[in-house]
């Protein structure tokens, strides 16, 4: 009787989710496996997909020439929001549904993926999305080469600074929704979240899009614009071209920190561990 008082006394509390252990820096067993390579065919297949869709509704809608003609701005931000959706939603079983080496590295950083797999990733992204603007460029060629082929730049007006600042801002968004939509404590606990996990996703890009449209033309996505750049491959593609890589690159870093050392206090656990532990 006094053992049943004492446990009721002292509840145990014990986690109702389970983490994943922690991606290995190197893992070259992946190289072997067949599940590897068809990642990174949907990598590629899902960029290709997502920069021929949203491409040629820019250069569709710059066509019109009339600002109130067409999608407009708004049809344009829902089409990049929208492709992210679908596609996440068709290829996250698969390699996770990254089509962002912003998202790739993000993931590294947090130990969600490994290093030999997170740079695979980003090289089918790029090349998917090459390829994918490379198809916009020969079924609407000459719109293309007229309306500046969909290509990033720093629009008049705005410091580099500024737009600097609005990648860094806009990817600390997508990534931060990338990892609070596929935490594991909340896919637990909320039997939908897994279902609707593209949803927030899909309107985060949407969301940046609104804001940073007229700044840059919003890039968060290093293979956007590195694939615009290479078939545009025209002077102001490439004069601020750095700012698509190192802003959303320092934006993963932000979120993918905050995420893991203050709202999940990993560094605290850390601490509390090594604490507890009798040998130390």
């Amino acid at each position: 009787m006094s053992k049943e008082v004492s446990e009721e006394g002292h509840p145990q509390h014990r986690k109702d989710y389970v983490d994943p252990p922690p991606a290995p820096l190197l893992d070259f067993g992946e190289l072997k496996l067949w599940s590897f390579y068809r990642a990174l065919i949907a990598e590629f297949v899902a960029t290709l997909l997502f920069l021929y869709v949203t491409v040629a509704t820019v250069i569709g809608h710059s066509k019109q020439g009339d600002a109130c003609s067409g999608v407009g701005l708004l049809g344009i931000a829902w089409a990049f929001g929208g492709m992210i959706f679908i596609l996440v939603y068709c290829t996250a079983g698969i390699s996770g549904g990254h089509i962002n080496p912003a998202v790739t590295f993000g993931l590294f950083l947090a130990r969600k993926v490994s290093l030999i797999r997170a740079v695979a990733y980003m090289v089918a992204q790029c090349l998917g999305a090459i390829c994918g603007v490379g198809l916009v460029k020969a079924f609407m060629k000459h719109s293309y080469n007229r309306y500046g082929g969909g290509a990033n730049s720093v629009s008049a007006g705005y410091s580099k600074g500024t737009a600097l600042g609005a990648e860094i801002i806009g990817t600390f968004l997508l990534v931060y929704t990338v990892f609070s939509a596929t935490d594991p404590k909340r896919k637990t606990r909320d039997s939908h979240v897994p279902v609707l996990a593209p949803l927030p996703i899909g309107f985060a890009v949407f969301m940046v899009h609104l804001a940073t449209i007229p700044i840059t033309g919003t890039g968060i996505n290093p293979a956007r614009s590195f694939g615009a750049a290479v078939i545009y491959n025209g002077d102001k593609a490439w004069d601020d071209h750095w700012i698509f890589w190192v802003g959303p690159f320092i934006g993963a870093l932000a979120a993918a920190a905050y995420h893991q050392y203050i709202l999940r206090a990993a560094a605290i656990k850390a601490l509390g561990s090594f604490r507890s532990n009798p040998s130390n």
